[in-house]
């Protein structure tokens, strides 16, 4: 599967970011530091998402000096035969200007003593703010190298800005190349998903002990074998009860015929995540009150999908969603409409809350919940308040992202039911989530995730192959 991105669109966002710094303006951007698991052992290392965005260079131990005319500087680790051999390949700052498209490139033993050069006479300085721990610090520490130079001339900048800020509207939306590869990471992972429905009937229909890690087996096998690098995210694999936990894991739990299985698992290749979210019967057939659940969220998505349109509001597919499930809670009893009243009175208290309670989506791109604003950014400043029914809490709202072409989010509504006075002892302990990757598109908008199914019908056909 070749998702190869070529090196000069690294080099047009490198750019376009240095278009947006301004006269004299700076930027500084590292990867992720490597961590220590335990003893002698790193987890494995992820390069930071912003710094590969603009480079497409997945080593430790590097970072990336922007100026406002689009020079841009490497810094990566040298290159050292003895290292390599414990620590695998370098490319090395001789080979890295080539390879990379970078105007120069250097050692990482030379960042302290080159970058205040770099910094005398501009006027700003851009990085990520919040993002890598002591980065600021070390930004302190160069000026003041810096300031020690006045006195020869130099310039030390006044400014510092928030680099994300730039970079997150840039990568908010997806251009051709991160598109494909996003359509690949999908059908990697729908194809996991279909490996872990089937096992789950499988190894029932032949009266084997299924434990959740079984089918989480399942979908790092499937993950791997088509050339994912890794999950996107810790997988979940919640059986029965486990479903209405929203965050669980995958853990040793039995999955036991006639329950549901709730699965949130994705793959994430070359960078990019994808985010998919299926329930199904453990044996491949959902019982009268599992499926008059299923279908109620199963519509729920169908109308939040209807509503995710270039033009539409970020939150209109949240809207949409809402409005299905609270009526579908009434006409299933979950909540008494002679206690909440009508559809519209469930919304305005937020009663639906007490089975539904996150968000409808979230953007979806190099991370897993992806950067990017959810206020439109021309009217960031129109404000009304409104009183949480709920918490009493005084909330401030902003209109929400206009969406348009290229931007990527989720569509994952969803209904979890604990046991409580009044809930029907027949929908105790089911959780059920679905959830599909979407491109806004000028028409509508680009299931990229239906690779598995998603009808209740399709799914326990699935089941039984």
């Amino acid at each position: 599967m070749n998702t190869t991105v070529p090196a000069s669109v690294y080099a047009q966002r490198r750019a376009h970011l240095a278009a947006q710094l301004g006269p004299g303006g700076i930027a500084i951007i590292p990867t992720a530091l490597e961590r220590p698991r335990n003893r002698d052992s790193d987890f494995l290392f992820r390069h930071d998402s912003y710094f590969y965005y603009l480079t497409g260079f997945t080593e430790p131990g590097a970072c990336l000096v922007l100026a406002h005319d689009g020079r841009s500087t490497l810094f990566c680790q040298p290159k050292d035969l003895e290292r390599e051999i414990w620590d695998g390949y370098r490319l090395g700052p001789a080979a890295a200007s080539a390879a990379l498209g970078v105007d120069a490139a250097h050692s990482m033993a030379e960042l302290d003593s080159k970058l205040p050069r770099l910094l005398e006479n501009t006027a700003c300085v851009w990085y990520p703010f919040a993002t890598h721990s002591g980065l600021a610090a070390r930004v302190e520490g160069w000026l003041n190298v810096v300031r020690g130079r006045v006195r020869y001339g130099a310039i030390c900048p006044a400014e510092q800005n928030d680099l994300c800020t730039l970079l997150d509207e840039m990568r908010l939306f997806k251009d051709a190349h991160e598109q494909d590869i996003m359509r690949c990471a999908s059908a990697i992972s729908a194809q996991a998903h279909i490996r872990a429905m089937q096992r789950s009937a499988r190894m029932l229909r032949a009266g084997e002990d299924v434990r959740e890690y079984h089918l989480d087996a399942e979908l790092l096998h499937a993950f791997r074998d088509a050339g994912s690098q890794y999950p996107a995210y810790s997988s979940i694999v919640a059986a029965g009860a486990n479903a209405c936990v929203l965050h669980y894991r995958a853990d040793a739990a039995p999955v036991r015929d006639g329950e549901l299985v709730l699965i949130d698992a994705g793959c994430e290749l070359d960078s990019y995540a994808s985010d998919i979210t299926r329930t199904f019967p453990a044996n491949g057939k959902f019982t009268g009150p599992q499926r008059a659940l299923y279908d109620l969220v199963l519509a729920s998505q169908d109308a939040a999908v209807a509503a995710t349109k270039a033009g539409a509001r970020f939150n209109d597919p949240h809207d949409a969603t809402v409005a299905v499930l609270a009526q579908g809670m009434l006409d299933l009893g979950l909540l008494d409409k002679n206690k909440v009243g009508t559809a519209q009175d469930v919304i305005d208290q937020r009663a639906y809350f007490q089975f539904y309670m996150h968000r409808t989506s979230h953007w979806l791109g190099m991370d897993v919940h992806d950067c990017g604003s959810y206020v439109e950014p021309g009217e960031v400043g129109q404000t009304s308040e409104r009183k949480d029914p709920l918490s009493g809490e005084t909330i401030t709202n902003r209109p929400s992202r206009i969406l348009r072409p290229g931007m990527v989010l989720t569509i994952e509504p969803g209904i979890y039911v604990r046991p409580a006075e009044g809930v029907p002892e027949q929908f105790h302990n089911i959780g059920i989530r679905i959830e599909d990757d979407a491109i806004v598109t000028e028409t509508g908008c680009e299931l990229i995730t239906r690779g598995v199914p998603v009808k209740a019908d399709e799914i326990e056909a699935l089941m039984r192959a």
